[in-house]
């Protein structure tokens, strides 16, 4: 597997499949980038579990922390590691080491260990290395572009709000501008006659 340049469809794959994400490093100070990530997954229907030794006995969004992936108790599907590099290897052979051991270990944003993606994979899991979760969700799911970021369009207009409860679809054709299912039905509607 190439850990530099992934494809959408392996990111897709993983987002749709998994339902529960046990984040190690998960910390409940809301300035925290895992906090933000935390809360926003959980928003998008994940089951969340933080995991940070230092924080057992408070909770996150109602979620109480766990010190370790083995006081979970029950399956995970992914394992998505809030720490540096070095912090890594020791993780993955913890998932390892679990009785049902997730199907995905997710390396955070600047966090890259090959010694352990290789572990991970020649056990039979999947692995994503220097990425967000939240990040390449709202890029696939295009919710990234309805609040402006990365558009490719000039406007003065704000882009529509997206309504209370409303989610962008991970199984999205292009979010550069090329097809997609609702782009397609909007064209087919304006081409036939009324």
């Amino acid at each position: 597997m190439n850990h530099d340049n992934y494809d959408d469809n392996y990111i897709r794959s993983i987002l749709n499949g998994v339902k529960s994400i046990a984040m190690v490093g998960a910390s409940p100070v809301n300035v925290r980038p895992s906090y933000f990530a935390f809360k926003y997954l959980a928003q998008r229907g994940y089951d969340m579990i933080p995991v940070n030794p230092g924080h057992v006995g408070k909770s996150l969004l109602g979620k109480p922390f766990v010190a370790s992936l083995s006081d979970i108790g029950h399956p995970v599907d992914m394992i998505d590691i809030f720490r540096n590099s070095s912090h890594i290897m020791p993780v993955v052979d913890e998932a390892l080491t679990l009785s049902s051991p997730p199907k995905v270990i997710w390396m955070q944003l600047g966090a890259r260990d090959d010694a352990a993606a290789e572990k991970a994979e020649a056990a039979g899991l999947k692995v994503v290395m220097n990425r967000c979760p939240k990040i390449e969700y709202g890029r696939l799911s295009s919710e990234i572009s309805w609040m402006g970021v990365n558009s490719r369009t000039l406007s003065s207009k704000r882009a529509p709000i997206p309504t209370q409860g409303m989610r962008l679809s991970l199984n999205r054709t292009s979010v550069s501008g090329g097809p997609t299912a609702a782009s397609d039905r909007a064209a087919k509607n304006k081409s036939e006659p009324t």
